[in-house]
């Protein structure tokens, strides 16, 4: 038997048809000044995506296994099948419904695969068969928009060359100097506009010594248009203006006149004022034959049939007062504010000219804010699974929000959550020990109220509403149930909320009170005594209160889904337990006189501050592909030491703070080739022990212990990642991670765990993978796996992991290096 390929060999040019080439590469030359990207984006055809997936080979592959006929045998049967059925229902219209719609379904899968392809061959992409009359269109939409920048000698040739029947077409380009405006003229007939217009050169978009631009000169007549019409001029229109550009006069200069014309002969533009306002708050209600009560509040008329909002509230968030002038930012920002109280379904703000003044010589207008009211419950159930610990758990969420709780447009949420989790063990299970990958049990609950308004013991102005501030009282409780121990979380919170824009956020905690308690399991206790900061990791699991404050400045000009070219900054300042021997005192001293812990009722106090910073770049590279980055940074101490007593009763006073506000690395949003949490801290080795003996490996070293959670006090990490399209609604990425935790402690137990900056850059810990996004539009699920490929807190050299890569890891060698998967909801930054 003579042995062959499984598949025909995937030549690039397999399934052409004679007379045909594939259109395999393009090259742009000669572009030094011009935006190069927004030349590429001008191509009518595009070679074949070869990276990171070879989109072609794959097509090629899928055809390999398409065969129409079967398709078209299949889908014939799929109708008769149906057909036969749907005769059977007879007259119940119910069962023929869902048969049509399960024949629907199943045919336009099958129309699909014979249009389109098998799946295969829809992952990947069919030959770009070379089309020259593209070529000659693409010359010329590139020469087009070289003039339109400015580059009016410029010039664009295309030459293509055909080698295996492969296409490489070359677009020369000869920009020469591009021309820029040496003179920048007015003509306005109005001399009120004119007044307008000149007043505010400062903010226009075109200067003397820039280079020409149609682009510009939209957005300066854009902002033309809106500049007067925030001055009162409610008629004015685009139209109106006229940029004339002249290059006539020397080379490479442009003479720009910009001219604003009047509405006609013997004409002028007017200003308007407002006369009225009018706010009704149940637009597109209807109650025949009964008319809307009317409320009067600062010379605005509130018109419902049954006033449900405070006029107050709402009045703060109306911009459009009587007797001021027409402004269309004024319209803008009462929309906007109106919208932020999450009261309306939709708001719009319409103007009608004042009947008869036009004879009068008057220019006033009427104008009418409209919202129609939300539904005053709002509840949102979602059901879900994660897999943790290569276990899967359920969880359940129900949230209830109720809207103008007590008709002052305050939002009343309240939230309640349950799950089961799969969990790593905290300690090293020893082969006699219960603790070993489980899952827990969570439970929560949340209740909070958000008024529009800041609830100061003064009185606001309504400058303040255009920043839509807002109060939030919050608590929450939550449990969690583990082998090793259960803990309970009682939190209450005072926060105040605004916005300096759409993009800018600002939170400040005036108080944040967390009581913690918690009870261990005995064994778990052991373990604990027996690593290096056992007195910290034991009061960490005590009673414990923590007072706080805190401030967030949030900015983010992405969306949801992060489609755009965009950027995201969040800082985060927290200090705990400020001043803590004012409001608590020590306890009891022991018999040879030391103090004892500091302690209010009995349950421990710690100070400290904290802060977080964290960066987020996000490169639009084509429609569908993102170059995405991110910089994480934190730092957390005490204020004070506190006074600790061992169970052995030795004391000690380290700079200790709460567990919860210690920084971790590892995990599906950080360095994802890790387990969460269990990442450094700097190149402490942590190995595992049984009895007290290290244990060792087949090779003679020290077997690294993975479980044991490591808490830090500085964090410095990062990540790379590239999302591309792979398939209608699935998406890929490959990412990079990087960083690590230190501690901050002097005589921190942990050899290698101090941060060093003679050192610390050697000991960034490195991973990377490949990931999978079903994006889902309203939901992302994320799919990661990643791989270590430096890690410094490995035994003696080891620390290379990449070396020690295997797919699985086999019980003799538990030094093997094997993937993480993680799985997540969203994206991981």
């Amino acid at each position: 038997m003579t042995g062959g390929s499984l598949f025909p060999a995937c030549s690039p040019t397999r399934l052409l048809l004679p007379g045909q080439n594939l259109l395999y590469k393009i090259k742009l030359e000669g572009v030094q000044q011009a935006d190069a990207d927004r030349l590429q984006n001008l191509y009518q055809q595009k070679p074949n995506n070869r990276f990171p997936i070879p989109k072609l080979a794959i097509y090629q592959l899928g055809q390999y296994f398409y065969k129409p006929d079967a398709l078209k045998r299949e889908l014939q049967d799929e109708r008769t099948r149906y057909d036969s059925l749907i005769l059977k229902a007879g007259r119940d219209s119910v069962a023929v419904g869902k048969l049509l719609i399960k024949r629907e379904r199943h045919t336009r899968r099958h129309q699909l695969a014979l249009s389109e392809g098998n799946a295969l061959m829809r992952l990947g992409e069919a030959p770009v068969v070379y089309d020259s009359t593209l070529t000659e269109r693409t010359t010329e939409q590139l020469s087009t928009f070289l003039k339109s920048q400015g580059f009016f000698r410029s010039s664009v040739s295309a030459r293509d060359a055909v080698k295996d029947r492969r296409v490489t077409v070359t677009y020369k380009v000869t920009e020469n100097q591009p021309f820029r405006y040496t003179q920048l003229d007015y003509d306005i007939a109005d001399s009120a506009v004119a007044k307008v217009v000149l007043e505010n050169q400062k903010q226009a978009l075109i200067h003397k010594g820039d280079q020409y631009s149609e682009e510009a000169i939209g957005l300066e007549r854009a902002r033309l248009e809106k500049l007067l019409k925030n001055a009162g001029y409610y008629d004015f229109r685009q139209q109106y203006i006229t940029l004339e550009a002249d290059t006539s006069y020397a080379p490479g200069t442009v003479r720009l006149r910009t001219l604003i014309a009047n509405p006609g002969p013997g004409q002028q533009h007017q200003i308007y004022t407002i006369r009225h306002v009018s706010f009704l708050t149940d637009a597109g209600a209807i109650r025949f034959g009964v008319r809307r009560d009317t409320l009067v509040r600062d010379s605005i008329y509130f018109l419902a049939y049954k006033h449900r909002f405070s006029t107050k509230v709402l009045n703060q968030r109306v911009e459009v007062r009587p007797g001021s002038v027409y402004s269309l930012n004024n319209t803008q920002t009462t929309q906007r504010q109106l919208a932020d109280l999450d009261m309306f379904r939709f708001n719009t703000v319409s103007y009608q000219k004042v009947a008869g003044d036009s004879a009068s010589g008057l220019h006033r207008l009427d104008a009418v804010v409209n919202a129609s009211p939300q539904k005053k419950f709002q509840e949102t159930t979602e059901l879900g699974g994660t897999v943790v610990a290569n276990l899967p758990g359920p969880f359940g969420n129900f949230r209830l929000k109720a809207r103008n709780v007590f008709g002052g447009a305050e939002v009343l949420e309240i939230g309640l959550r349950a799950g089961l989790e799969g969990q790593f063990p905290l300690v090293a299970p020893s082969e006699e020990s219960k603790f070993s990958t489980s899952r827990t049990t969570q439970l929560g609950a949340n209740l909070s109220l958000v008024l529009p308004q800041f609830l100061v013991p003064w009185r606001t102005n309504r400058f303040l509403t255009r920043y839509n501030p807002k109060t939030r009282i919050s608590t929450s409780f939550t449990y969690v149930d583990r082998p090793e121990y259960t803990r309970t979380n009682l939190e209450a919170s005072y926060d105040y909320i605004w916005q300096r824009n759409v993009f800018q956020q600002y939170v400040v905690t005036v108080q944040n009170i967390s009581l913690v308690n918690s009870r261990l399991d005995q064994e778990y206790r052991n373990a604990l005594l027996k690593l290096p900061n056992n007195a910290a990791l034991l009061r960490s699991f005590g009673s414990l209160l923590i007072p706080s404050a805190n401030a967030t400045s949030y900015y983010n000009s992405n969306d949801f889904n992060q489609t755009r070219d965009a950027r995201s900054f969040r800082a985060t300042a927290e200090l705990g337990g400020v001043g803590r021997r004012i409001y608590t005192r020590p306890g009891s001293t022991d018999n040879s006189g030391t103090e004892a812990e500091t302690t209010v009722g009995g349950v421990l106090v710690l100070d400290y501050a904290r802060f977080n910073a964290d960066f987020r770049r996000y490169h639009k590279l084509t429609s569908q592909s993102y170059f995405v980055w991110r910089l994480n940074g934190g730092l957390a101490h005490a204020l004070t030491p506190t006074r600790l007593t061992a169970e052995d009763g030795t004391s000690t006073s380290p700079y200790i703070i709460p567990y919860d506000k210690y920084f971790f690395g590892g995990g599906g949003t950080s360095l994802r080739a890790w387990r969460p949490r269990r990442l450094g801290p700097g190149s402490y080795t942590s190995v595992l022990t049984k009895e007290g003996v290290v244990q060792l490996d087949s090779r003679g070293k020290p077997i690294q212990d993975e479980n044991v959670e490591q808490p830090g006090e500085l964090l410095l990490e990062g990540s790379a990642e590239y999302r591309f399209p792979l398939y209608d609604y699935l998406d890929g990425a490959l990412f990079t991670d990087f960083g690590n935790v230190w501690s901050l402690q002097k005589n921190d137990p942990r050899p290698g765990a101090q941060f060093d900056p003679g050192r610390f850059y050697k000991e960034f810990a490195v991973s990377s993978g490949i990931g999978f996004r079903f994006d889902f539009t309203f939901l992302i699920i994320r799919l990661d796996i990643a791989t270590k490929i430096y890690d410094p807190t490995a035994v003696d050299g080891d620390e290379w992991a990449i070396n020690r890569f295997a797919i699985w890891r086999k019980k003799d060698k538990p030094w093997q290096n094997t993937p993480t998967l993680n799985v997540g909801i969203g994206y991981p930054f």
